[in-house]
């Protein structure tokens, strides 16, 4: 079977090759994928920014169909529609995993980036983190699921409540979700991006969100304070892993705001406005990931209709045209791409 596979550590390096189709082993689920979606920290592999255990078949957002199940595997069968969590071993331990903060754990080895992951016909799952699709969840948007779970922790995170003020900050795949997800809790939600992000931003305002904000053209803290009686907002969500987002988001907030950083940056090292911290009594919170109990909550609001995540999909490429899906994502053509084997 094809397989697009990291082969070696620095830029590039992610190639077609034909790999011996797997077989479950105990405690193991074989799916034939459906549909995987590229995530940003794909591209950062790709572009050798990442560190994975190579070599890796990668892809880790993905949903498909049971062929087979593995010795002990009794509660999953052959047919069923699933997805899948990122996680595939764990100590099983260490304190987070024994919370169940499997995100947490130094050992945990993940799908896509020390263990095969979706971009190929056949992945190997463990039983322990494989979902049931809901009824009215398709493939297409189950594939988001793992991303929509991230947006879900980021949110779980926060003290999210009726008729808070909340900004979002980027409006990527995961910020159009975290966005979604807030509104769900009765919230005015403001979604920020610049002028580049139109088509993004439309996407927001299309998906309900109250406020899209080109920041390049826009004032973005009058419009906050208009809709917070000059309070400022409750709850920043800073999703683009942009070094000026985070003192943006510091602007904005209230006095005891909070503080969420979900995108990734592109240094360890960012400049930060401490005094606004220490005066506004601000709480700052890192959010890595998602973990077991992000999952049901984000199928559920697949399935109630709650979140519309297929309407991120913006564009659709076999694996063998992984070069062309990496440019529409690097132009910002794409909202979010989700890739094929056949």
């Amino acid at each position: 079977m094809r397989a697009l596979v990291k082969t070696e550590l620095g830029h590039g390096n992610l190639v077609i090759v034909e790999k011996e189709e797997p077989k479950a082993g105990k405690d193991e689920v074989k799916i034939l994928v459906k549909y995987a979606g590229i995530c940003g920290s794909d591209l950062h592999t790709y572009e050798g920014k990442y560190r994975v255990k190579v070599p890796v078949t990668l892809g880790h957002e993905f949903a498909g169909e049971v062929v087979e199940v593995g010795e002990n595997v009794t509660d999953i069968h052959v047919g069923e529609r699933v997805t899948s969590e990122t996680t595939f071993y764990i100590c099983g331990k260490c304190k987070y995993c024994k919370s169940k903060n499997y995100n947490l754990c130094k050992d945990r080895k993940g799908l896509g980036t020390q263990q095969d992951g979706a971009f190929t016909k056949y992945i190997i799952a463990n039983k322990n983190s494989i979902h049931k699709l809901p009824e009215n969840v398709d493939y297409v948007s189950a594939s988001i699921t793992e991303a929509l779970a991230c947006a879900h922790h980021a949110v779980a995170k926060s003290s999210i409540k009726k008729n808070d003020v909340v900004v979002v900050l980027g409006p990527g795949p995961i910020g159009l979700l975290v966005a979604q997800i807030a509104k769900t809790f009765d919230t005015k939600v403001i979604i920020t991006g610049l002028a580049k992000d139109k088509s993004r931003l439309d996407k927001a305002k299309e998906l309900g969100i109250d406020v899209a904000v080109d920041i390049q053209n826009q004032d973005v803290k009058q419009i906050v304070d208009e809709l917070s009686d000059g309070y400022g907002a409750d709850i920043v969500f800073e999703c683009t892993g942009a070094p000026p987002s985070v003192n943006l988001g510091l602007e904005i907030l209230t006095k005891q705001g909070e503080y969420v950083q979900v995108g990734i940056f592109p240094t360890a090292e960012i400049l930060t406005d401490f005094e606004k911290i220490i005066q506004k009594e601000i709480k700052i919170m890192g959010c890595r990931s998602q973990k077991p109990s992000d999952w049901e909550p984000s199928l559920q609001l697949m399935n109630r209709n709650l979140v519309n995540a297929k309407a991120l999909v913006s564009h659709q490429f076999n694996i063998t045209e992984w070069d062309k899906a990496y440019e529409t994502i690097k132009k910002g053509d794409a909202i979010k791409v989700i890739l094929t084997v056949e």
